[in-house]
């Protein structure tokens, strides 16, 4: 079946083998605009999606888990996207984004540190002035005057995330802690930790372009590093850090 979806302002046409693929996607269907580039999923791109992810959890020691083929297409389809969005100057990411006075803030960290814990005290403490953008895989537009951070259909196990976009304020290494505390990284310290979060194809001249996106990224934004506990205050701490209140 085929469909056209719109993502970080592009109009991609999507061939798929699932309905249930375009329920997933159906807050960013679209019926207009030219198409910028074209996708389709086939049966070895799932059983690729099937097989990493049986590798990936032998090596952490986790037991089987059969996700159904629907379910992998919707990775496969991404996988996809992502390729060629190199193209288009833009990335995924691997974070919690949220948008706050019409400002885009990205936490990350490896997973399970707290990231979503995190946003949902941001929710808690400011209230309306917060949308959620995307809980887990935003896009990333880099353009020389900044970044600006989209939503898309991938947004977690929590199904946190909204169709809109809101330009990149600052990305935010998170880690826990006993005390809370915010303090400014700079782009040569936090390259690794943020590299490793940004989302790496095999082609090796699209790898090159997101090594220089992902530079340029960070010589566009600001960048810190939190400490937090699981206390709502970690919010209010990283906030005003980062705003110099």
């Amino acid at each position: 079946m085929n469909f056209k979806m719109k993502l970080a302002d592009r109009v991609i046409d999507v061939e798929c083998l699932y309905e249930s693929t375009k329920a997933f996607c159906k807050d960013y269907l679209t019926e207009y605009g030219n198409i910028d580039f074209a996708v389709s999923v086939a049966p070895s791109d799932i059983l690729y999606e099937r097989e990493k992810s049986d590798k990936e959890r032998e090596l952490e020691g986790l037991p089987p888990f059969t996700p159904s083929d629907a379910y992998l297409e919707t990775l496969a389809l991404y996988r996809k996207i992502a390729d060629a969005f190199i193209d288009y100057d833009t990335i995924l990411f691997h974070g919690s984004a949220l948008s706050m006075d019409s400002e885009a803030y990205i936490f990350t960290a490896k997973s399970g540190t707290g990231k979503s814990t995190h946003t949902r005290f941001w929710r808690e403490v400011f209230g309306d002035r917060v949308v959620m953008i995307n809980d887990d895989k935003p896009l990333i537009k880099i353009t020389g005057s900044g970044a600006t951070v989209y939503g898309t259909p991938w947004c977690g196990k929590h199904n946190l995330g909204e169709n809109i976009s809101a330009p990149l304020f600052a990305i935010v290494s998170l880690e826990r802690s006993k005390v809370n505390r915010v303090e400014k990284s700079d782009s040569k310290k936090s390259f690794p930790k943020i590299f490793s979060q940004t989302y790496r194809t095999k082609n090796i001249l699209g790898l090159q372009k997101t090594l220089a996106l992902t530079d340029k990224m960070l010589n566009s934004v600001q960048i810190f590093e939190l400490g937090c506990n699981m206390d709502p205050e970690a919010a209010i701490v990283a906030y005003n850090g980062m705003k110099g209140i």
